[in-house]
């Protein structure tokens, strides 16, 4: 049996009475795992968007950030961004060079604020030893378990120890796993499905476009919301500057691609080169501004309001 699923833009939301004078009253923020953060969205864990300065300007404003997991020494930042006030958000595998980084942290007397198991596809026996292992090792941790995209999957990493669960597979701007290997799910059946299964937390991971894809995110019952392209090409973000016939550009990769392995192996990801668009404050702003405006249509004064909005899809 074949069946039918949606993506954000396959649908819009059904607008509420406005109960706020303005939409400056209504409040964004969220609490998630042991912070309340200015904003439910944040950049992705990707070498080519964030890197220490990403996370700790992120960090300073009050808003979410994972550090990447590819040649950090999360013992140096982990104790850098706790020296300095700022909580840490790490990033790690499933395999042997995990268990180090672990062991070292252990040792060195170091508890990341939030851990984030950063895989292709968590629904994996691997994933779940990893999972326990964390556990085990800082049960002080918030541990984000991702990515899957089923009900089923979701089950199985709460039921391992997740504190929260990141839901998306194959949907992001540089992603090719869908066209390598056949296998993808449209977010909004991805994210729907997963938040109907557990309890703890759901990540909407990838997919975002327009600015309303937030909210659409959120009506589906995503907790946060991860975005890569995004958070692109701006003085805040990783990645390098490249000048083409003097207009300026930043690169973009995928984290399974071969500029992020440093070699054509099992290759999943691409790059591509996004506009240089100078600093991010701008962006940010208007991300809170617009989320701002989606609860005052949902007809409330914070993000609970989206929980319940009526969702239609769109005859195309």
């Amino acid at each position: 049996m074949m069946t039918t699923e949606l993506n954000y833009g396959d649908v819009y939301l059904v607008p509420r009475k406005t109960i706020v004078d303005s939409r400056k009253e209504c409040d964004t923020s969220v609490q998630f795992g042991p912070r309340c953060f200015d904003m439910p969205i944040y950049p992705s864990n990707m070498k080519s968007v964030v890197d220490e300065e990403t996370c700790e300007a992120f960090a300073r404003l009050g808003w979410f950030y994972t550090m990447h997991r590819f040649n950090v020494d999360a013992c140096r930042f982990t104790a850098a961004m706790q020296e300095k006030g700022l909580f840490a958000s790490i990033s790690v595998g499933v395999n042997d060079d995990t268990l180090q980084q672990l062991a070292e942290l252990k040792a060195a007397g170091l508890t990341p604020e939030y851990i984030t198991l950063d895989v292709a596809n968590a629904w994996c026996v691997k994933a779940e030893r990893m999972i326990k292992h964390i556990k085990a090792t800082f049960p002080g941790s918030f541990l984000i378990g991702g990515n899957i995209a089923t009900a089923e999957a979701a089950r199985d990493l709460e039921s391992w120890g997740c504190d929260a669960i990141k839901a998306g597979i194959a949907g992001g701007r540089v992603c090719i796993t869908k066209n390598k290997t056949g296998f993808h799910r449209p977010m909004i059946s991805t994210v729907r499905d997963c938040v109907s299964a557990v309890s703890v937390p759901v990540i909407a991971d990838g997919g975002i476009v327009e600015h309303g894809d937030m909210a659409k995110a959120l009506a589906c019952g995503a907790s946060m919301i991860m975005a890569g392209s995004l958070f692109a090409g701006y003085d805040e973000s990783a990645g390098e500057i490249v000048e083409i016939s003097g207009k300026h550009y930043k690169e973009y990769f995928g984290s399974a691609s071969q500029f992020n392995k440093g070699a054509y192996v099992n290759v999943e990801g691409k790059k591509i080169l996004v506009e240089y668009k100078g600093s991010i404050g701008k962006l940010l702003r208007e991300l809170k501004e617009d989320l701002q405006s989606s609860v005052s249509y949902a007809g409330g004064r914070d993000l609970a309001a989206l929980k319940s909005v009526e969702m239609i899809q769109v005859s195309r």
